[in-house]
C-alpha cells in the first residue's frame, strides 16, 4: 500500500493508476478506524479498481465546543487496518495542505443541511461539504464510499456531488454493527462500560419505532414513545424524527422512502443511528 503525504505525489500516483486501465475509488475517513471504515474499503474493491483512502481529521467540521482536539487519532494501526483490507494508497494530507494561509472557500449545500443535525451543529455540514469537495478534486475518484450510519451527510453529499456535476458516483454502504446492534462508531471510545451497556438502547428503540410506523401506527405517537423510552434509557435526546429518504423533509409524502434518523447523548458522547421504515412490516 501507497502511504501519500504530499499533494503532487497523490496526483502522480493517481495518474499511473489511470495509465494502467484502472478505475480510482476514495474511500474517505477521519481516521480512529473501525469495521465500518473496513466495510467501505471492502465494498470499493471491484476488479479493475484502485482504492484510496483518506485519513484527515477535519476542523472544519467540529463546533467551538466539540471534540476537535480529543478525537482519537491513531496513525500507525489505522494504516495496518487498510493495508490488511486490501487498500491500494493512503492519503494523508496534512492540515496546511487542505486549508493553506489564505483559505477563503466554503461549500454550503441547502435544504438537506438545515435540520437534523444541520439543526444540532450548526456549519458542520459545511465543512463536510468543503473538505468533500477538496478530496474529491484532489483524488478524481469514479466512485466514493460512504457509510449509511453518518446518514444526513450521505445525502449531503449525494446533493453536492449532482448540484456541482461531480462525475463521481456514491455508493451507500450499510451500517455496521456490533453483536448487539449498537452502530460502530469511532466516538463509542468514549462510553465507559456503564453508559456502553445503555447505549444499545438506541438501535432497539429505533427499531420498535420503525416497525410501528411501518404497520401503520400514527407517526408522532411513536416518535413521542421513542424519545420517552430513550430518555428512560438514559440518554439526552437531540431528535428522533421521521424523514423522506432522499430530502430529508420531515412531512414525507405518502409511497416515498422513509428514514427514521435520531441523535442522543450517553454522558458526554453523542451517538447517531438512523433506519429504514419499510410499509407493511
Amino acid at each position: 500500500m501507497l502511504i501519500v503525504r504530499d499533494l503532487a505525489a497523490l496526483r502522480d500516483a493517481v495518474r499511473e493508476f489511470r495509465a494502467e486501465g484502472m478505475r480510482v475509488a476514495l474511500v474517505p475517513t477521519m481516521g480512529a478506524l473501525h469495521a465500518g471504515h473496513i466495510a467501505l474499503v471492502e465494498a470499493a474493491r471491484r476488479p479493475g479498481t484502485k482504492v484510496v483512502a483518506s485519513i484527515f481529521v477535519n476542523p472544519k467540521q467540529f463546533g467551538p465546543n466539540e471534540d476537535l482536539s480529543r478525537y482519537p487519532r491513531r496513525e500507525m494501526a489505522d494504516l495496518r487496518m487498510l493495508e490488511e483490507a486490501g487498500c491500494d494508497l493512503a492519503w494523508l494530507p496534512a492540515v496546511e495542505t487542505m486549508y493553506p494561509d489564505g483559505f477563503a472557500t466554503g461549500v454550503h449545500v441547502s435544504g438537506v443541511t438545515e435540520g437534523l443535525d444541520g439543526a444540532a451543529r450548526p456549519g458542520h455540514f459545511d465543512g463536510v461539504a468543503t473538505v468533500v469537495s477538496k478530496l474529491f478534486n484532489q483524488v478524481t475518484p469514479d466512485a466514493a464510499y460512504f457509510g449509511e450510519k453518518d446518514y444526513q451527510q450521505l445525502q449531503v453529499i449525494r446533493r453536492m456531488v449532482a448540484d456541482m456535476d461531480f462525475d463521481i458516483e456514491i455508493v451507500g454502504v450499510p451500517t455496521q454493527r456490533d453483536d448487539d446492534g449498537l452502530a460502530l462508531s469511532s466516538r463509542n471510545i468514549y462510553l465507559d462500560e456503564t453508559e456502553r451497556q445503555k447505549a444499545v438502547a438506541l438501535p432497539r428503540v429505533l427499531g420498535i419505532a420503525a416497525r410501528a410506523i411501518g404497520r401503520g401506527d400514527d407517526p408522532a405517537a411513536a416518535l413521542a414513545e421513542a424519545e420517552s423510552s430513550l430518555e428512560t434509557a438514559g440518554f439526552a435526546v437531540d431528535y428522533v424524527a421521521l424523514v423522506d429518504a432522499e430530502t430529508l423533509g420531515t412531512e414525507p409524502e405518502a409511497g416515498r422512502p422513509r428514514r427514521l434518523l435520531a441523535a442522543a447523548r450517553m454522558g458526554a458522547t453523542r451517538l447517531i443511528d438512523n433506519i429504514a421504515v419499510d410499509d407493511g412490516q
